[in-house]
């Protein structure tokens, strides 16, 4: 057995590959393609590095939900002690079905409505993470009319870049998230004076795909400085939160383990005196995104003068990162064939040039055959769509030996059932 670099729960046996102790290929036989299948030992064991790095600390580790949101994902996470980061009172609805502890979400984001905000008090949500001065008054306002007192932190934008791709930047000050870090203080004496409002914490989150420490030093550093003004203030924070953004190995980066990169913060944390406090991190792709594959078949190979093309049935509305990103995912057949690979770009069935999943990858495969598009576990089916009226993938859990359908297939009557003709 042969664990494919940075997937360690998938692995090559002989020619065949596999997830955990379950054959792919039997798996794109059963419950045809496209098809995501994700391990439920990769995601606890991504888990366990965040648990190992806070053990014996106040913390909470909050699953970025927006990451991957199907229920039986969330459940998994609920089970083993998870809160939860929503944006969305969709992403509410869906955490409560799935068995979250309401006391345990945190609600982030730059446009939340009043109705989502009233829901959120009406369940008992753990906080809410503020983005604007704005969004304090109308939260406020909500609260006040419901007679309750939202609780609340503030996510600061510390203008750090997380040097990763600039539409997965937050924390610059060109970004759309959070307070800028000069209006912080003016902006806690606010939320302090507002009748609605208990001020609980202090939020930062700097950007997804974070593949190097030092970003977050960086912007630990200046998180602790605000603590110390506002405190100065007689705003007392009970919590701190560090927000999500570590990256996994997509094509050979290096990004620190969880555990180790919390052992270099939680101890600039006990030198700056503040080891004592309630920590929460916001966690989505590092848990995820590894754990789970995408399976296509190739329809067809279509030689070119300057490029061959492996057109597989998996397409941009199953695997929008390489569209929206120009992402790499490492791209798999289920079955090693013998013989030379040849170099093609790998693209879907849709009516878009964009519509590609690699490029210049070498492949030994023939229409028929199976392959699997790898780190497809986050921001793959949650940000899945029906684009050209594709149904969107079936889900497959698989545990040891053991497999679960987690998701039906979509079909063309599920997409229309909402829709309706005119009358005349």
């Amino acid at each position: 057995m042969k664990p494919l670099p940075g997937h360690p729960h998938v692995a090559r046996r002989g020619d065949a590959l596999f997830i955990e102790d379950v054959p792919l290929s039997e798996l794109a036989r059963q419950y045809g393609t496209p098809l995501y299948v994700y391990s439920k030992a990769a995601m606890l064991s991504s888990l366990a590095a965040y648990q190992r790095g806070f053990a014996g600390r106040r913390a909470t580790i909050c699953y970025a939900m927006k990451a991957n949101s199907s229920l039986a994902v969330l459940q998994l996470f609920a089970r083993a002690g998870c809160g939860f980061d929503i944006v969305s009172g969709g992403e509410l609805e869906r955490v409560l079905q799935a068995g979250a502890e309401p006391r345990k979400v945190i609600f982030s984001g730059v446009g939340k409505t009043r109705v989502e905000m009233r829901r959120a008090l009406d369940v008992g949500i753990g906080c809410f993470n503020v983005e604007s001065e704005a969004e304090l008054d109308v939260l406020s306002d909500v609260a006040t009319q419901a007679a309750r007192v939202a609780p609340v932190s503030i996510r600061v934008n510390p203008n750090v870049d997380a040097r990763t791709h600039p539409y997965i930047s937050t924390g610059l000050k060109d970004n759309k998230f959070g307070v800028a870090h000069e209006r912080t203080l003016q902006a806690y004496r606010r939320a302090a004076a507002l009748p609605g409002l208990r001020v609980i914490g202090i939020d930062c989150h700097i950007g997804s795909q974070i593949t190097e420490g030092s970003p977050y030093l960086d912007a630990l550093d200046r998180v602790l400085e605000l603590v110390e003004a506002i405190e100065a203030e007689g705003i007392r924070l009970q919590h701190i939160d560090f927000g999500g953004g570590l990256g996994i190995d997509y094509n050979g980066e290096t990004p620190p383990a969880a555990d180790a990169l919390w052992a270099e913060l939680l101890q600039r944390l006990d030198a700056r005196g503040f080891g004592d406090r309630h920590l929460m991190v916001e966690p989505g792709r590092s848990l995820v995104g590894n754990a789970g594959v995408c399976l296509a078949e190739v329809l067809y190979l279509k030689p070119g003068e300057h490029k061959n093309f492996c057109i597989v049935d998996a397409a941009m509305n199953d695997l929008p990162r390489p569209a929206m990103y120009e992402a790499y995912h490492r791209i798999e057949p289920l079955e090693r064939r013998a013989g030379p690979a040849t170099r093609y770009d790998v693209v879907g069935p849709v009516c878009e040039s964009g519509d590609w999943i690699g490029r210049d990858r070498d492949l030994a495969v023939k229409a028929g055959d199976h392959v699997a598009v790898l780190s497809a576990g986050a921001y793959c089916m949650s940000m899945a769509s029906n684009y050209n009226s594709r149904g969107r993938a079936a889900e497959i859990l698989v545990d040891g030996s053991h497999t679960h359908l987690i998701r039906q297939r979509e079909g063309i009557a599920d997409q229309l059932r909402l829709e309706r003709l005119i009358d005349s």
